[in-house]
């Protein structure tokens, strides 16, 4: 180098962070939801911006990536489409994406739907697309068991629809929502979905596919409550508002829900035949997770039918269709069917082996109904080996965990086969007791208005 020339910048150094593209806002936005909201640069910013970086970001000098601006919206109390240039019409590099992501979702390629969403969630230009994103990556963590991240993601999802007053995929949101809030047993399903429903025949014209998918989120949350009717009538509803437009996916997931229904009410024949309907649907769209449900329902019809050679191979393939999607959520379910089939055939070394891995399975994913159902057929084992502690200390666990839930038809068979247990042991007394709570938990209600009419006649007398 010549003595004297000047020295040429150094490269900049890798620092191993990918800077996020900007996103487009309106002129002025910030700085006026700032100012609304009462707050100083440096308060805007606290926690994740410097206040010379919310100064350039107000000034139209540089653009925030999404994450910086989702935390202007939440310091502001502003729903982020709020800061937004309009689009005008034009495309952005997510329209393809998001094309994709759905589609990928809907073939149940889910760990590339995750994927795509997440990479998609990266892009600044996202912002007007963040709903359409969340709510489809949602679904696709759904169907791997990722239960946490998609509630997270369902609810800025309906926050975002709600901000953008999109009313059909507001609807469509509920739905989701009331069908994550059956599947893991929080309250509050059925008034999403009648919510749901209220929106989508509010909108002129009535969408059928969208009327439809949420009837038969309605007749699911029916069968989660052991609403054997209701859930049958809806789902019958749900397909003649569907007509031909129904995806055949969806179509499956109905006819499985149907075959359980019918199965509880004793209508074994009907069961199976939309078992099978349903099972071969799934075979033709290859998705095993859902025929790994499949034909966990159809072993158990098989089991009620007295076939446990056709329950044992049907409840074999779940299992194994369970093992080969590596997917845990629900897998417990299957064990306890095959533990019951164990103890019926008289296996009760391998039911006892059964019930344990799916009660471990259970507590480690917070299932608790299977853990009730575990502890209940330990219970069961423990009497068959005539090891009364062990059998009360197993359903008293058993009715512990369902009294928390609410589930009054589990907690009415609890309460029954334990009944039956102590009365079998000559303890009349106790298997009254349980055989009057199963009475209470099959009409609730009824005994304790009796019992107040008890009560009223003592005092007048």
């Amino acid at each position: 180098m010549t003595k004297g020339a000047p020295t040429p910048p150094s490269a900049p150094r890798a620092t191993g962070r990918r800077r996020l593209p900007g996103v487009t806002l309106r002129q002025g936005a910030v700085k006026q939801a700032r100012a609304e909201a009462g707050l100083s640069l440096a308060q805007l910013g606290k926690g994740q911006v410097t206040a010379p970086a919310i100064y350039l970001i107000e000034t139209g000098r540089t653009r925030p990536s999404l994450p910086t601006l989702e935390h202007i919206a939440r310091r502001t109390g502003r729903p982020i489409e709020y800061f937004l240039a309009d689009p005008g019409g034009a495309t952005d590099e997510t329209l393809a994406g998001l094309i994709e992501l759905e589609q990928l979702v809907a073939a149940g390629r889910n760990d590339e739907a995750v994927a795509l969403g997440q990479r998609l969630l990266d892009l600044g230009s996202s912002a007007h697309r963040l709903g359409r994103i969340r709510f489809h990556l949602a679904h696709a963590q759904l169907n791997l068991g990722q239960v946490e991240p998609a509630t997270r993601l369902l609810r800025e999802a309906h926050a975002h629809f709600e901000a953008v007053d999109d009313q059909l995929m507001l609807a469509e949101c509920l739905g989701s929502e009331a069908s994550l809030a059956y599947r893991t047993h929080r309250p509050g399903a059925r008034e999403m979905v009648d919510r749901a429903l209220a929106i989508c025949r509010n909108l002129k014209p009535a969408p059928q596919t969208t009327e439809a998918r949420l009837l038969s989120i309605l007749a699911a949350v029916h069968l989660a409550s052991k609403e054997w009717d209701q859930a049958i009538a809806v789902y019958q509803q749900a397909i003649d508002v569907a007509g031909t437009l129904f995806d055949l996916r969806r179509l499956a997931l109905m006819y499985d829900g149907l075959s359980d229904a019918y199965r509880e009410t004793g209508q074994v024949e009907a069961a199976a035949r939309f078992a099978n309907r349903a099972i071969a649907l799934l075979e033709v769209l290859h998705d095993r997770l859902a025929l790994a449900r499949a034909e966990n329902h159809l072993g158990l019809i098989m089991l009620a039918k007295g076939d446990h050679s056709q329950a044992r191979e049907h409840l074999d393939r779940s299992l194994g269709l369970f093992e080969e999607t590596d997917l845990q959520a629900g897998r417990s379910n299957v064990l306890l069917s095959l533990c019951e089939l164990s103890l019926q055939v008289g296996q009760i070394g391998h039911a006892d082996e059964l019930a344990h891995e799916a009660l471990e399975l259970a507590e480690r994913l917070h299932e608790r109904a299977n853990v009730a159902e575990a502890h209940m057929w330990l219970g069961q084992i423990a009497d068959r080996r005539a090891d009364a502690k062990a059998t009360d200390r197993e359903f008293n666990l058993a009715l512990s965990e369902l009294n928390g839930l609410g589930m009054e038809e589990r907690l009415l068979r609890c309460h029954g086969a334990y009944a039956e247990i102590l009365e079998r042991r000559g303890d009349m007394e106790q298997a009254y007791l349980h055989m009057k709570k199963a009475f209470a938990a099959s009409r609730p209600g009824l005994l304790q208005s009796e019992e107040t009419e008890s009560a009223e006649s003592a005092s007048l007398a």
